[in-house]
């Protein structure tokens, strides 16, 4: 007899994926590249395309395994203007540079970070100023919206055709959000966007059955269930909120590093450090700090895979440094240019790469207060035993862990059909504590030159 699964619909900024889950289990997946059209009137996410590639994986899933739910999770940098049936203007990439032209404007009506604690970032990082963007420079689409969607649930919403929102994906570094008193900020009326915003769900809300096209288009069964969703970082953050205490802090990797520390004060959080509280599944804020790791790693290593421990400690020998930022937006130092000093083997590229990433960890998780509490890295870089290991050197007082495999985000995202969890959350792999000969001073010296290119 064929077991009941959830399906998990992620949409990364680079993949869309789908994974099904039996009691936490992986049992399947597929995922596809995440395209973005060129316009008009503004760079956007392939939402057709990904729809196409997410019924015809869920018609091939459905022949293998019985899916009992359907839930979504998404990057927290896009959302959707919809009509009575169907977009009402595409869905912007956040990427798009034009948007800054608006930020003159924009900077007027932007709430303080003490109201929001969403710091400014470049382009449409800022949900907030994609929407401000659409309403003055693309009107006539703007006036033909019915609702606002954030991006999980605008997905939830083309599965069953119920709107809604939900505070995760709300609260995602968007300045709609006041998240030490839960509720929008005064951004939603500023910009008289009130009549957008539809109900507020919990992530954990079934929204209705898949619509009848749905069920006809994947043969799934046409009272299948779909969730409200959640936003993706904070669908990696669900299995440790129901198996460990606070304090403890969650490295989420993949495109982004989002280092998410949970019991910890937000005192400490500033705009320039790109650091913000999100809101967990259950309405709390949480401090977090972010980077494009993922992105910047590629950027240095060139294409390399994980590096042995041995070619950090060559790379801490010979000096050379990566210094940010290599992506142009996120952490602290985005608005500088990336730079390599020194020479390093192209087989050690890796190497260099893993000890940037580890160091910006390491720096923006200080710059927090995060002194105390396991250090539990799940995603991308949980597969580079070296990050872990030089991370765990970095930070002596603190234990590292390494998730078991890179899927995260949609293990947790499965958690919202059936929470709370009643399987066993499978524990991370604690990471042997090592040595790394040199490491403080090159700690040190690169702490320095990062302050000095920033000045």
């Amino acid at each position: 007899m064929m077991s009941q699964t959830v399906a998990v619909l992620d949409i990364g900024k680079t993949n869309a994926k789908l994974a099904l889950f039996d009691e936490g289990r992986l049992v399947w997946e597929k995922s596809a590249p995440n395209r973005i059209l060129p316009g008009p009137p503004y760079p956007h996410e392939d939402v057709d395309g990904a729809f196409a590639f997410f019924l015809a994986a869920l018609r091939e899933a459905g022949r293998a395994y019985r899916i009992g739910a359907i839930v979504p999770t998404a990057h927290g940098a896009a959302g959707a203007l919809i009509g009575e049936h169907d977009l009402a203007a595409p869905v912007m990439d956040y990427e798009f540079g034009e948007v800054e032209q608006i930020e003159p404007d924009y900077a007027k009506i932007r709430p303080p970070f003490s109201e929001t604690l969403s710091p400014k970032v470049p382009a449409g990082l800022n949900l907030g100023r994609q929407l401000a963007y659409q309403k003055w420079r693309c009107g006539d689409l703007f006036a033909a919206a019915k609702h606002f969607l954030p991006y999980s649930q605008y997905w939830a919403w083309r599965l069953t055709g119920v709107a809604a929102a939900e505070v995760t994906s709300l609260a995602a570094h968007t300045d709609l959000w006041a998240p030490r008193h839960g509720h929008a900020s005064s951004l939603v009326k500023t910009l008289d966007i009130q009549r957008l915003l539809p109900p507020l769900r919990p992530a954990f809300d079934p929204l209705g059955p898949i619509r009848p096209e749905v069920a006809a288009a994947t043969g799934l069964a046409p009272d299948t269930p779909v969730y409200c969703g959640v936003h993706d970082s904070n669908a990696s953050l669900l299995p440790y909120l129901v198996s460990r205490q606070a304090p403890f802090t969650v490295l989420s990797t993949g495109t982004w590093v989002i280092l998410m520390c949970v019991g910890l004060s937000l005192d400490h959080l500033d705009p320039r450090d790109d650091t913000l509280a999100n809101v967990d599944a259950l309405g709390r804020p949480t401090a977090c700090g972010r980077f494009m790791g993922g992105r910047e790693y590629a950027v240095i290593a060139g294409g390399r895979g994980n590096p042995e421990l041995a070619a950090i400690e060559r790379v801490i020998a010979s000096g050379a440094m990566a210094l940010p930022c290599f992506s142009g937006q996120g952490g602290p130092y985005a608005a500088n240019e990336g730079a390599i000093r020194g020479d390093v083997d192209a087989g050690d590229r890796s190497a260099l790469a893993t000890l940037y990433c580890a160091l910006m960890s390491d720096l923006m998780l200080t710059r927090m207060g995060a002194k105390t509490g396991d250090l539990i890295v799940e995603g991308t870089f949980a597969k580079n035993l070296a990050f872990c290991e030089t991370l765990g050197a970095l930070r002596p007082a603190q234990r590292i862990f390494a998730a078991g495999d890179t899927a995260g985000t949609a293990r947790g995202a499965a958690m919202i059909a059936q929470w709370p969890p009643a399987y066993p959350i499978a524990a991370p792999t604690a990471v042997p504590t090592v040595s790394i000969p040199g490491l403080a001073a090159y700690r040190g010296a690169w702490t320095a030159a990062v302050e000095r290119i920033a000045r």
